[in-house]
């Protein structure tokens, strides 16, 4: 499953590599941080090209870390995909005269059609799943079991938040109505004019913030409302006629 990212990097054996072997995984690792990555000085490497120490897993989690890597020690295959991506993706800033006059491959006479770039779509693969999760983490979004799930929720937000529209009327200052205090009781007097007026001032930006949760409240409904009457038919399961 990384065999063409090994084999764009140059590596030794990318079609025989196997992550599930504690060997050829360590000795991987540390061929990415000394020929590609280079994240640490060479000096600093010491812990990480330890391959036989038992504290090899320690100075592998931290090196994680300090990539901000999105995935733990405990997934694997995700990890070191993410990692060979990085690779890439450092590999193509060192050498962009190299790479940026590639031609693309000619494309067959029956692709003249616009293809969906969504119909081949592997969720289950781990470049997939590497990509929702940086993007999730880069946008603060909670993460859950399903990356479509989350893909859906980034889409969501992107187009709320992020669209051209989004950002030009958040960017539009808000400008307040004037309000004559003394048309708004208090209810209460606290013996100082000064006072009261204050205090009628965080009432009314008090009802204002109760008006937003309100309508926030509202929206969320809505959307759930929105998940819950999507219902999924199976047409398999119906039939005209007798």
């Amino acid at each position: 499953m990384f065999r063409r990212k090994l084999t764009a990097l140059d590596y030794h054996n990318p079609n025989g590599f196997d992550c599930t072997d504690e060997t050829q995984f360590r000795n991987c690792i540390v061929w990415l941080e000394d020929q590609k990555i280079r994240h640490y000085k060479i000096e600093d490497r010491g812990n990480l090209r330890n391959i036989p120490s038992s504290d090899w897993p320690i100075a592998y989690q931290k090196y994680l870390q300090d990539v901000n890597c999105p995935f733990s020690v405990q997934e694997r295959k995700e990890a070191v995909d993410w990692l060979l991506g990085l690779a890439v993706r450092y590999e193509y800033g060192d050498n962009v005269e190299k790479y940026k006059n590639c031609q693309p491959l000619s494309a067959s006479n029956n692709s003249s059609k616009p293809v969906d770039p969504l119909i081949n779509l592997d969720s289950n693969s781990p470049d997939f799943k590497a990509g929702v999760m940086a993007l999730a983490n880069i946008l603060k979004i909670q993460r859950h079991d399903d990356y479509l799930v989350m893909l859906k929720a980034i889409r969501i937000l992107i187009q709320e938040r992020l669209s051209p529209e989004a950002i030009s009327k958040a960017s539009q200052a808000k400008e307040g109505l004037p309000v004559a205090l003394d048309k708004h009781l208090l209810g209460f007097d606290t013996g100082d004019a000064t006072l009261n007026e204050a205090a009628q001032i965080l009432r009314l930006l008090h009802i204002e913030e109760l008006r937003e949760l309100q309508t926030r409240i509202n929206e969320a409904i809505v959307a759930v409302q929105a998940v819950v009457a999507d219902p999924k038919t199976d047409h398999r399961l119906g039939k005209v006629g007798r």
